[in-house]
């Protein structure tokens, strides 16, 4: 598989094509998930073969906050990549690896998990 990013539940094309620019020095594929895939496997929608997609796709949901899920990518490219972000000025709330415990996930599932995780993060800090 490709290096991917995934852009779920982005709705300004601006911003979109701010993160095609930054990624592109880097020869990253970046791919925008609609909200009518949002109930297919995550790793579906990255490319891999041996998901397969959904029979039944969850009921379209609206998700409130941008996602990022980062397929086949890892270490000093992740850095590299987040740091290509940051410069581009493109702040995204919720950012996630592909691995294999999160590729069955669809998209809402995904979303629901890393909201949990952040305000578990939020109220440890606090």
């Amino acid at each position: 598989m490709k290096e991917t990013v995934l852009l779920i539940n982005f709705k300004d094309r601006q911003k979109q094509q701010k993160i095609q620019r930054a990624l592109l020095p880097l020869h990253i594929k970046m791919r925008v998930i609609t909200p009518e895939e949002f109930g297919q496997p995550i790793g579906y929608l990255a490319g891999l073969k041996e998901i397969q997609p959904a029979e039944t796709a969850e009921e379209e949901t609206e998700l409130e906050k941008e996602m990022l899920v980062f397929a086949a990518i890892d270490g000093d490219l992740l850095q590299y990549i987040l740091q290509a972000l940051r410069k581009a000025g493109t702040p995204v709330d919720y950012k996630a690896v592909l691995t294999e415990h999160n590729l069955t996930w669809n998209c809402v599932q995904l979303y629901r998990e890393l909201e949990q995780e952040h305000l578990a993060y939020l109220q440890s800090r606090s």
